[in-house]
């Protein structure tokens, strides 16, 4: 019976927790089962398990924080076309989205190994606007060449003074007045509301190849081009992020030296870097995605619609269901310049009726060139026009111009 009153509490039995349970614990846990080991080791546990779960947090929430720093955003392009919503085109189809993608050629900073500086200045190198389908069952690259002469509204420039309306090649609006004048002229030639912008930098290109493993190309020549950065034989090959940039602007050492094959090759590229991306798991593995997100929110100039990594992952997470073969890539149709064979103009009807398309969210068919055919047979590729081809919907012809898919292998063409 002495033992009902417990042992004293420096005793060898307490400090084990052998022996007898003490008096008033009525717990009703056996010897076998001691309750003061398991309390204990369910608290360290449990410790063990927060401390994990915020080290995790933690270190989650700061790569997003690092990541969504990594954007810079452009508030003067948003002020200046405020300015100018009146005269803006209205939007029709809601859901569906364009995007506009500028590649700046300025050579300041990192991009000055590229080129002379020229004060800082800038044109836009590459213009792409990105039409995305109302049900992301689609999405269409259309470029728009540099040297196509176009209206140029008049536009305020970096240090207040304005422009004046004038006719002139296309790149030059973005050295006029940056985003938003080139922007605004977007939108007076192609009547296509504009909901957002990004501006691409040489560097952050770079590194997004090189995060993917690098991008394969396939040359029918040798080329050897210093002022490009690059020395590649001819064949099945995977460019790094330097030779890819070189692949992309050299316009003397590969193919007729012309800006047309230039842009027909910065359509291939692209298409093979998002077919890398798909097929490539990048998407869904999160220690390939981050290299990949990291190049290119550090290369990203966006509107302030985009301007956070929540924003662009919505975006993106509303393109990765979309068929390889149905992204796709063409150039406005376009031919020389009557007044300067230098430059470029539009061929009409066919350049209006592709914006059309694109503004009413309507299919858009792409074939390569060699495959364009017009009504009489004959191949329309090489100035970049249209052919009718049957519209699966209906009786009504959809439109088919020379560009490529994502899907395409290029090597095997």
């Amino acid at each position: 019976m002495s033992e009902s009153a417990g042992p004293p509490e420096n005793s060898a039995d307490s400090a084990t927790g052998e022996g007898p349970s003490q008096a008033g614990d009525d717990s009703g846990v056996s010897p076998e089962t001691p309750a003061g080991h398991r309390h204990h080791w369910l608290r360290w546990t449990a410790l063990g398990v927060s401390l994990v779960v915020l080290v995790a947090a933690g270190g989650g929430w700061w790569l997003y924080r690092k990541l969504d720093g990594n954007i810079r955003t452009d508030t003067s392009a948003a002020a200046e076309l405020k300015t100018y919503e009146r005269e803006r085109p209205a939007t029709v189809v809601h859901d569906a989205e364009n995007i506009l993608l500028i590649g700046s050629d300025s050579r300041a900073g990192d991009n000055r190994e590229y080129g002379r500086d020229d004060g800082g200045s800038q044109r836009s190198d590459t213009t792409i606007l990105l039409h995305l389908a109302a049900d992301r069952k689609s999405a269409t690259a259309m470029s728009l060449p540099r040297d196509l002469m176009v209206w140029i509204p008049a536009c305020h420039k970096a240090d207040g003074t304005a422009t004046k309306k004038q006719f002139a090649q296309f790149n030059w609006a973005f050295e006029f007045g940056g985003t938003a004048c080139t922007i605004r002229t977007v939108e007076k030639l192609t009547g296509i509301r504009i909901d957002h912008q990004m501006v691409v930098d040489f560097n952050g290109f770079k590194d997004m190849v090189d995060a993917v493993g690098g991008v394969e190309v396939c040359l029918k020549k040798p080329v050897d081009d210093p002022d490009a950065h690059l020395k590649l034989p001819a064949g099945r090959q995977k460019l790094d992020g330097e030779e890819a940039l070189g692949y992309v602007r050299a316009r003397k050492s590969i193919g007729n030296g012309s800006d047309t094959e230039r842009m027909d090759r910065q359509q291939q590229f692209l298409g093979a870097l998002v077919n890398k991306v798909q097929s490539n798991g990048v998407l869904l593995n999160p220690t390939r995605l981050y290299p990949v997100l990291d190049a290119a929110t550090k290369s990203l100039t966006t509107d302030p619609g985009l301007d956070s990594l929540k924003d662009l992952y919505d975006l993106v997470r509303g393109l990765r269901d979309v068929p390889t073969d149905r992204v796709q890539f063409l150039t406005v149709p376009r031919q020389p310049y009557a007044a300067d064979p230098n430059r470029d103009e539009l061929v009409q009807p066919d350049a209006n009726r592709l914006f059309k398309r694109l503004r009413d969210d309507s299919p858009v068919t792409v074939v390569p060139a060699d495959r364009l055919k017009n009504d009489n047979g004959k191949n329309t590729g090489k100035i970049n026009g249209a052919t009718d081809a049957p519209d699966a919907a209906g009786p009504n012809p959809t439109p088919t111009y020379s560009g490529n898919n994502a899907a395409a292998d290029l090597c095997k063409r």
